[in-house]
């Protein structure tokens, strides 16, 4: 699985707070952008922006106020992988997962999500926390 180096452009252009979430997806045995969220978009452009029957890798820069009243940022890694896809897609984004996250470095906190409770904004504030 090779992972195009726009991937990893984006992906430090997003650290940067150029975009607020990226989207991927496994194409011919590369992993590619799929979409680019930019910074006003909210946590629901993001959830709208996944496909319901097919996986994809996602990356997400969440802002939070902590319990002190600090402003916060924390890049999540989403591995969507709904109910509804295909057994192999399943598999290939599952067995794929860790090498490309590697590629990716400052990701903070990892979700797995097969639906969209499992990845609510409920969760991901606990999870930022």
């Amino acid at each position: 699985m090779a992972v195009s180096d726009e991937c990893k452009i984006k992906f430090l252009e997003l650290k940067k707070r150029n975009y607020r979430f990226i989207v991927f997806k496994i194409e011919n045995q590369d992993v590619v952008v799929d979409k680019l969220g930019s910074p006003g978009e909210t946590y629901d452009d993001f959830t709208a922006s996944l496909p319901d029957n097919e996986c994809r890798y996602a990356v997400y820069d969440f802002d939070f106020i902590t319990d002190e009243n600090c402003q916060k940022s924390k890049i999540f890694f989403i591995a969507w992988s709904p109910d509804t896809s295909k057994v192999r897609s399943k598999m290939v984004y599952a067995s794929s997962k860790d090498r490309f996250k590697r590629e990716l470095d400052g990701i903070q906190v990892e979700l797995q999500a097969t639906d969209a409770s499992e990845m609510s904004l409920d969760i991901v504030k606990a999870r930022a926390l």
